[in-house]
């Protein structure tokens, strides 16, 4: 493709307003009432890992608030406990299991799952959440710091293959549907230099989650379904890790809560991506970066082009050009 050429020309999309809190759509997007939506339920199951603090916390909060029966998991007892406080006041104490295990670890997360179906039977939300950043305060990059590649990815993705095996099969024999949501990045669709070992990760996290989407649909009778949860810039314990010096919630960000209330609101809609917005980038520019990055094969950039200096006024360019069709 030749410097000057601007790629393939963006499509038009849903825009969501920058700059407002984002509140749940009181709008029904399924034909289930809200208050009637068979998953997400009051009195129904839902297991979340990473419970201990950020989006996990908050997703708990949420759940909390629908009346639902939460499993709080987290490998930081502290957090944990400290989400389970706060649910348990909410939906009561009998409602709430704290279970501290680390989800790389295939027995303990099998033990985890013999836990929540002793005692509630079901689940109806499987959110895999849990995840890291960075290793004793270092990123893996592409030729150094191979332990954080390692804890990394012991994390993110076995530990995401590791609930998925122990749970789903059960949930396929349910009589109710039921959902797995698991927490992807858009660091791993984009791949934005900087933490090689994360984006790795991320990008691995989306293959699984779409390969399990097939594999759910293609079942006699589909009930369970995959949500690939793909957050905008929220202000977590976690952004602390990827963004050096950051104290108060930038202007920029959006808060964990905003996040969920986005995503369970599309999870309703029975979206597959739920790419999260915020208060700085909104959808369609998160859509021109993504299709940017995917016209790097097809037009035969350099990797990662959009950060490549030879290539910095093409992608300047589709850029303003992709968003003056959109206004």
């Amino acid at each position: 493709m030749p410097l000057g050429s601007r790629g393939p020309s963006p499509l038009r999309t849903t825009s969501y307003s920058l700059g407002v809190t984002y509140k749940l759509d009181d709008t029904a997007h399924s034909p289930l009432d809200k208050a009637a939506h068979p998953v997400l339920h009051e009195g129904r199951v839902a297991v979340i890992t990473g419970a201990g603090s950020g989006i996990g916390r908050a997703t708990a909060r949420e759940l909390a608030k629908l009346g639902m029966k939460l499993a709080l998991v987290d490998v930081d007892e502290e957090g944990l406990q400290q989400t389970t406080k706060e649910v348990s006041s909410t939906v009561g104490a009998s409602n709430v299991l704290a279970i501290s295990i680390d989800v790389a670890n295939l027995d303990e997360v099998v033990k985890l799952k013999e836990k929540v179906f002793e005692a509630w039977d079901e689940v109806a939300v499987l959110m895999n959440n849990a995840g890291v950043a960075t290793w004793d305060g270092k990123k893996g990059t592409s030729w150094e710091n191979r332990d954080a590649w390692k804890k990394v990815f012991d994390t993110n993705v076995v530990g995401v293959l590791n609930v998925q095996h122990a749970f789903v099969q059960s949930m396929l024999h349910q009589e109710n549907p039921s959902v797995v949501i698991n927490t992807g990045s858009k660091q791993g669709i984009t791949n934005p230099p900087g933490n090689p070992a994360y984006n790795a990760s991320k990008a691995a996290v989306k293959s699984i989650t779409e390969s399990l989407a097939h594999e759910l649909r293609s079942q006699p009778d589909p009930h369970v379904t995959a949500h690939l949860f793909i957050p905008g810039w929220t202000y977590t314990g976690l952004t602390g890790t990827l963004t050096a010096g950051i104290g108060d919630k930038p202007d920029g960000a959006w808060s964990a809560e905003e996040t969920i209330l986005f995503m369970i609101d599309r999870v309703r809609a029975g979206d597959f991506y739920i790419l999260v917005p915020d208060n700085e980038t909104r959808r369609e520019v998160d859509e021109l970066r993504i299709m940017w990055g995917a016209a790097d094969i097809t037009e035969g950039r350099p990797a990662l082009s959009r950060w490549h200096p030879s290539y910095k006024a093409a992608f300047d360019e589709y850029m303003k050009d992709g968003l003056a069709q959109l206004d």
